[in-house]
């Protein structure tokens, strides 16, 4: 149950709020009757939301909120002002808080703000999956150790702020899910987030996408069309693979970015432009204005905040939280009950490249999800591609040898691995001492255990492999050289 704190020198005001938030069932409600002892609670309790009032003794809504968000900036804050007071909470919505309402407070009003900001919350925490790190003058952002309080002090910085933005990582990263993140807990949330894949539009029809055209201003125009600049009026524009944008086009979008203003094809008339642009790209933009292919000017320009977003193959050890993150998710999607991932495929899953970084490994977790019979993703509901590139690897090893010893049991014969050297020989039964041929016993040995795993795992080569700890190089090898079939031990289907 989500946790608020209602801040008001006014006790009826108070009891009103607390009730309405109370009667939805969904929040555990408590009260605070100034700043002052709004500060006190928030420094000794755990909120998820901040309703504060701003004109209180002691201590004012404006001071009392910065003193919140420099405690925890990850708390939703929400002004409660009077109709007077409109330009304190516009100020307020400037120095952090989510949004504001006026008083009277109507129920259906107050749960309806909750609720979206509780929405740019849950967008935040989709944002901490992507790692983004912003770069202040030359440094890295750190903030405190927390990983999700770093998130939610550069989304707070970059919400405070209306200038713009770059994205840079590698594709699949997150950069439109980050861009979403900054735009609805910004002051712009209300207004539209217009999103532009430049590597989409031909370079021919980039000017009309972007700044709209009049009725018969080239061949082809037989409407007058509006523009993204002009569509996004008030909110922002997010542009997608900026390093693709043609550099005729890349000296238009500097002038509109400098001076505010546009002109549509064929128009003779200028526009205005209050537009927050967020641009992202996975291109070496240095090295682009050395070769001439990138404005030097226009990246300056949009370089005022970056954010850099690692690719996953850099920081495996956040693939138990993705993933679990990504199960939460499909068990609503699929209505399943997965609990969680088998060890084996965790070890599976660390192992590989990850090119499409975090969207591709939504991709396979969503892919399990439809294969897997258990309660848990495994092995055998993993991608084709994922098993095969862990698999082709002579050094591939499974997690599950570090969990506990791979047992496979077949027709009463038991083969444990990883068993200690007082196991070792148990597997031979002979008092003749002709019969005492290491290669001999070597070569019977390998093939009774290639034939056991087989029949384990079905037949299936790559399960074999991976479950079996042997290299598939070496595996299809052996199976050559004893000549085994692997097609004698598929489970025939009814």
């Amino acid at each position: 149950m989500l946790k608020v704190l209602v801040v008001d020198d006014d006790a009826g005001l108070r009891l009103a709020v607390s009730q309405t938030l109370k009667n939805t069932g969904r929040f555990e409600v408590e009260e605070a009757f100034d700043g002052q002892n709004a500060i006190e609670k928030v420094r000794t309790g755990q909120y998820d939301v901040v309703m504060l009032d701003v004109d209180m003794p002691r201590l004012n809504g404006l001071a009392a909120l910065r003193l919140i968000k420099e405690h925890d900036p990850r708390i939703i804050v929400l002004v409660l002002t009077a109709y007077a007071n409109i330009n304190d909470a516009v100020q307020a919505v400037k120095e952090g808080a989510y949004n504001y309402i006026s008083k009277p407070v109507k129920s259906e009003e107050l749960v309806q703000l909750v609720d979206k900001a509780l929405e740019a919350y849950a967008l935040i925490s989709s944002v901490a999956a992507s790692s983004p790190i912003l770069i202040e003058s030359g440094r890295k952002f750190i903030g405190n150790t927390a990983e999700m309080q770093k998130v939610f002090n550069i989304i707070n910085k970059l919400s405070q702020v209306d200038t713009a933005v770059l994205i840079r990582g590698e594709s699949g990263t997150g950069k439109e899910l980050v861009a979403r993140a900054i735009h609805y807990n910004s002051a712009r949330k209300d207004q539209k987030f217009v999103a532009i894949n430049c590597s989409a539009i031909p370079e021919s029809l980039f000017e009309s996408e972007l700044f709209g055209h009049e009725k018969g201003s080239f061949t082809g125009a037989d409407f007058r069309k509006v523009g993204k600049f002009q569509f996004a009026e008030g909110g922002t524009l997010f542009l997608d693979e900026i390093g693709d944008m043609p550099v005729l086009m890349q000296a238009k979008l500097l002038r509109v970015l400098q001076e505010r203003r546009f002109t549509p094809v064929g128009s003779l008339r200028e526009l205005e432009s209050n537009v927050r642009v967020i641009a992202a790209t996975n291109k070496p933009l240095e090295k682009m204005i050395g070769d001439g292919s990138f404005r030097e000017d226009l990246f300056y320009r949009l370089n005022v905040i970056p954010i850099f977003l690692p690719p996953l193959r850099d920081r495996k050890q956040d693939l138990d939280f993705l993933c679990q993150n990504f199960i939460n998710k499909f068990n609503k999607a699929h209505s399943k009950k997965i609990i969680g991932i088998s060890p084996e495929a965790m070890g599976c899953l660390k192992k590989y490249s990850w090119p499409g970084n975090i969207r591709e490994l939504e991709n396979v977790i969503e892919h399990s999800f439809v294969l897997e019979e258990s309660n848990r993703l495994t092995l055998k509901s993993l991608p084709e591609k994922v098993l095969k590139e862990v698999n082709l690897s002579d050094g591939a090893r499974t997690e599950a040898r570090t969990e506990s010893p791979t047992v496979l049991d077949v027709s009463g014969a038991t083969v444990v691995q990883g068993t200690s050297e007082a196991n070792a020989g148990a597997g031979i039964s002979t008092t003749n001492p002709r019969e005492l041929d290491f290669n001999r016993q070597k070569e019977t040995f390998e093939k009774e255990f290639i034939i056991m795993a087989l029949k384990t795992f079905k037949g299936r080569i790559n399960q074999t492999a991976l479950h079996a700890n042997i290299p598939k190089k070496t595996l299809l090898r052996k199976i050559e050289k004893y000549g085994i079939n692997p097609r004698d031990y598929i489970e025939p289907k009814l």
